[in-house]
């Protein structure tokens, strides 16, 4: 019969479920808790319950969207004065946060989560391409902007989605070169993200 694990070994394991913590971050996350005062593991718990009841995807960009009442898209699509003619294609929701803050972005966003990877079994299907291709068949989008990251599995999925926009009118253009290939986009700074967005090419 296997043993039950104690409740410090199942915080380590609750902190493993994280991406990129492994078992010894985990437990200095663990032993950080146990050693700060009850207070602090109570707001930790608050929050992450707030998260689960108060967070959600938009329904239309799949951004981080905040379920308050009857609104449940997510700030950026509701706001009135962005530009509904530009659509910016991201992996993540964690890389919006970072070219909102060059503020050279005024249009929406489109939020793939993920990227094409046969090796790892990920195909379009699996990522969040029908729904733009449904986004642009609407009307109204002129423009959009391919940001995924400059990765193998980045370029693999800009190219697919650049051959299902090209039938569709649009005018499809890839973020520049100013993001050092092999680098996630949510660890660029505002600097290499701004030189990007301006120097944009057509596809």
């Amino acid at each position: 019969m296997k043993e039950a694990k104690g409740l410090f070994a199942q915080l380590v394991d609750a902190f493993c479920q994280l991406p990129g913590v492994g078992q010894k971050t985990a437990q200095r996350y663990a032993f950080h808790l146990l050693k700060r005062s009850p207070e602090v593991g109570a707001r930790l718990v608050s929050a992450i319950a707030a998260v689960q009841e108060q967070l959600g995807f938009c329904p239309q960009c799949h951004n981080i969207a905040e379920c308050s009442g009857e609104h449940v898209t997510c700030a950026i699509c509701q706001h009135p004065a962005r530009d509904r003619s530009r659509i910016m294609v991201v992996e993540e929701p964690n890389v919006i946060q970072v070219i909102e803050k060059t503020g050279e972005f005024k249009g929406l966003y489109h939020v793939l989560m993920g990227a094409i990877s046969p090796l790892d079994g990920v195909s379009p299907s699996h990522i969040k391409a029908a729904e733009l291709l449904d986004r642009v068949r609407q009307g109204g989008v002129q423009e959009v902007i391919l940001a995924t990251n400059p990765t193998m599995e980045g370029e693999t999925t800009a190219l697919y989605l650049a051959n299902q926009l090209k039938p569709l009118g649009v005018k499809i253009s890839r973020i520049a070169c100013g993001v050092p290939v092999g680098v996630d986009l949510e660890f660029a700074d505002e600097a290499t993200m701004t030189r990007a967005l301006q120097g944009r090419r057509d596809l």
